[in-house]
């Protein structure tokens, strides 16, 4: 089976739910394949967006590239709607002053439906996430 990124809108995948939207930086930008765009808070934490993949997969390793985010809560869902969601992740991310944070985080038990990332904390009053790339199979589409 071959192993892609799970979250691009081109593989069908959407943001269902963002808690805050600038249009010149809209929660899409996340996964448009495009490094050049991003998604940008609008002040307060916590922050979050939802990723739907449309069909149950298994993710094997999440990057994350930002900017300013402190903590980083993941939560999963295997359900047909985003409900129901359980913890799965927590990470510390290292402020990197004038460049983009690079997270790799290899997974465990990836199998989903829906993620919710939840941004707890940030180092400044507005941060950016410009992807999440979601490397995985897809397991089955729904039905």
């Amino acid at each position: 089976m071959r192993q892609f990124d799970l979250c691009l809108s081109s593989e069908g995948s959407e943001v269902v739910l963002a808690t805050s939207s600038d249009e010149k930086h809209p929660p899409e930008n996340i996964i448009d394949g495009n490094p050049e765009t991003f998604w940008t808070t609008t002040g307060m934490f916590p922050q979050e967006f939802i990723i739907c993949f449309h069909k149950h997969v298994k993710v094997e390793k999440l990057i994350i590239q930002s900017y300013l985010v402190r903590t980083l809560e993941i939560e999963k869902t295997k359900s047909k709607e985003p409900v129901d969601f359980e913890r799965w992740i927590e990470r510390d991310f290292v402020h990197t002053e004038g460049q983009l944070q690079n997270e790799e985080i290899l997974v465990h038990d990836g199998y989903c439906t829906y993620l919710r990332f939840i941004i707890t904390k940030a180092f400044d009053h507005f941060i950016s996430v410009h992807c999440v790339s979601a490397e995985g199979l897809v397991v089955s589409n729904h039905s």
